[in-house]
């Protein structure tokens, strides 16, 4: 088994997932790459320096370019980027859902039209497994259909269903790229996804099909996309009893530092969102106390470091009255030192959530910090 389960309090848990690629101290947050790099000009070098552990990279954005087959014939992702921890590739059905202006859905998968010149693409199991596999991540995604918040029940039902048998074709598709020594990674992880919108009854049903399947992790996903987060808890709650206890649980595209402080409470060990990085272009910072917003005037002349509490190499170097004026006069470097802080910040939040498990302060923790951090200053 990959996961082991080192410690537990209340339903948060303390583990470790070893893969071909290291091994990830859990509960971890995951570092966007989309396109094989941060969007605030971040090389897999930096990544070091900010503490990552994992990064996730995009199936569909690759698989239009440079393409999978050119990324298979560069080595892979981790030859290509330079990053040698393990990395995660979404299964693409994420971007099928967000085009659903541009996509018909069959039992045989998904037609969709390329946002950068709208040639058709047609995508399933198998095809998601073949390009995963040309890109030789560490962990693949099943594909699935994410579906949008609120739906309609009976939609939500078949979908559920038809998300379980492409999961099922995707470990038969995997399986037979490895016989056939066609992975650039032979050892790729399969997870399989958990969906259900927020009909509590369909992802815990949903969830019980899937665990059937023995895959080498679970994730929630359908979250996060328009439901209140309240609700996003409860579900969270629901599903969590009928997680296969021995597997990592994955939340697919969560979130804010408190949304990852409940859903720890919950007993999920994995995050990824692009909130950390996107915020931070627009000048929307982290920090222990709350969110500032490094464009405001009252930064002008400050000379402190975005965070006091904060150890990162930019709090180390920089202050936020020159942070502030690069981001103003839109110098690259400004969104680089921004992204790299805000990077940290939630690396180094996972750190301390381990912490705190570790010692069995959990609840002190969360207590402290569920409601301050996404807080704005």
């Amino acid at each position: 088994m990959p996961y082991r389960l080192k410690k537990q309090e209340g339903m948060a848990r303390r583990g470790e997932f070893e893969t071909v690629h290291g091994t990830v101290q859990t509960p971890a947050f995951m570092n966007v790459a989309t396109a094989a790099a941060i969007k605030g000009g971040l090389s897999a070098l930096d990544l070091k320096d900010i503490r990552c552990q994992v990064m996730l990279c995009n199936t569909y954005h690759l698989h239009l370019r440079p393409t999978d087959k050119v990324v298979a014939d560069l080595g892979g992702l981790h030859k290509m980027t330079r990053w040698d921890g393990p990395i995660l590739t979404d299964s693409g059905g994420f971007q099928v859902f967000s085009l659903s202006k541009l996509r018909k859905i069959t039992e045989e998968g998904v037609t969709f039209n390329s946002h950068l010149d709208g040639h058709k693409i047609f995508m399933g199991p198998e095809e998601s497994m073949q390009i995963q596999a040309n890109l030789g991540s560490t962990i693949a995604m099943a594909f699935d259909e994410c579906v949008e918040n609120p739906a309609e029940y009976e939609y939500s039902k078949n979908s559920c269903a038809r998300t379980t048998r492409w999961l099922k074709r995707c470990k038969d598709e995997m399986k037979r790229l490895k016989e056939e020594e066609k992975a650039v990674n032979p050892h790729q992880l399969l997870f399989g996804i958990n969906q259900g919108c927020t009909y509590k009854d369909l992802r815990i049903e949903h969830m019980k099909q899937i665990a059937e399947l023995d895959c080498d992790g679970y994730a929630i996903g359908g979250l996060a996309v328009g439901e209140p987060a309240p609700v996003m808890y409860d579900i969270i709650s629901a599903v969590e009893p009928y997680a296969p206890k021995e597997k990592i649980r994955y939340l697919m595209g969560v979130g804010t530092p408190g949304n990852i402080i409940e859903a720890v409470y919950r007993g999920v060990d994995l995050f990824d969102c692009v909130m950390p990085s996107r915020n931070a272009r627009h000048g929307h910072l982290n920090t222990w106390q709350g969110i500032i917003n490094i464009k405001n005037l009252k930064y002008e002349r400050d000379e402190r470091p975005i965070d006091p509490e904060c150890d990162c190499p930019v709090c180390r170097n920089f202050s936020r009255a020159y942070i502030r004026h690069l981001q103003k006069a839109d110098e690259m470097l400004g969104m680089r030192l921004a992204v790299m802080h805000n990077l940290y910040f939630y690396n180094r939040l996972m750190e301390r959530i381990r912490e705190a498990l570790d010692q069995g302060k959990y609840q002190q923790f969360y207590d402290q910090y569920a409601k301050v951090l996404d807080q704005r200053i």
